[in-house]
């Protein structure tokens, strides 16, 4: 059984909404045979929690991506997810990336940028939307994008680790004011006493119960069942047979000559796909073999 999910919850007589996420298995497949710095992994962990975060309100078939690009020592964090939380994402990074602010290692000063894609089925071209990295680390990037994109005040906090990557996120609705004028306020001095090994080690009810123990006793939460988060990244054969038959035979058997075997890398999901001139033929049918 997955340990990894989207747990969320609301403060019905406060009207604050809130998430938690966990991260086990998923976050540790995603990083299996990658050997990324533990800086580089830091950010990735902490982007796919906010991704699966995020994912989780798609009401509909969907699959939304997470960019953040830029010239720093980590060039780009890609995350995807869809709406049924199956995740998986990818880092690249200079060789060796030291420990230092998150804007100096994404480059933010220098043309960094966070890109929010949302392909649906029923629509002829994803939707895009093209944000300044804002912030001093992953959680206030997205508490800045999250504000701007719902006009209301968030917060978020996020950390991961090796084997856990973790957020908390907490949201004011329209009418929180009227059911209590201090509780916004209250519940977010609160949550930043959040420690990050508790963000990565909790479960969602134990979590709450020691962050938010009395307002729970007073006023009661409701917190919905968990939604399963998956690492999900299977080899597609068809897709990359489907690569090669578009470049034509000529084309495949140059490359061929050139390399002696097609190889075909997916970056993302760390596979690599090898083809020989016997696998050419066999593809393309009777005909001339390279030698």
């Amino acid at each position: 059984m997955s340990d990894s999910s989207v747990r969320r919850f609301l403060f019905e007589h406060l009207d604050i909404r809130g998430a938690v996420v966990h991260l086990g298995d998923a976050w540790q497949q995603m990083q299996a045979g990658r050997d990324y710095q533990p800086t580089v992994a830091q950010l990735l962990g902490e982007t796919a929690a906010v991704t699966a975060l995020i994912a989780a309100q798609l009401k509909q078939p969907g699959r939304l991506t997470l960019q953040l690009r830029g010239n720093g020592p980590i060039q780009l964090l890609v995350m995807d997810c869809n709406e049924q939380l199956q995740l998986r994402g990818m880092a690249r990074s200079n060789p060796v990336v030291l420990p230092a602010p998150v804007p100096a290692l994404l480059g933010a000063d220098q043309g960094g940028q966070l890109t929010i894609s949302l392909d649906l089925p029923t629509a002829r071209h994803p939707w895009q939307s093209f944000v300044p990295l804002v912030g001093d680390s992953i959680a206030a990037i997205f508490e800045h994008y999250l504000e701007q994109s719902e006009q209301q005040p968030s917060r978020l906090f996020v950390t991961a680790g090796p084997g856990a990557a973790g957020c908390l996120f907490l949201q004011k609705m329209p009418d929180a004011d009227r059911h209590d004028a201090d509780g916004w306020d209250r519940i977010t001095q609160l949550a930043a006493t959040v420690r990050p090994a508790e963000l990565r080690e909790l479960d969602a009810e134990t979590l709450l119960g020691r962050l938010f123990h009395e307002d729970m006793a007073t006023h009661g939460v409701r917190v919905y069942d968990p939604l399963p988060v998956v690492y999900h990244c299977p080899e597609d054969w068809t897709k990359v047979r489907d690569v090669i038959r578009s470049l034509g035979r000529e084309e495949a058997e140059t490359i061929l000559r050139e390399h002696g075997e097609i190889l075909i890398r997916d970056d993302i999901c760390n596979h690599s796909y090898r083809f020989s001139a016997e696998d050419i033929a066999e593809l393309f049918g009777a005909g001339p073999t390279v030698h």
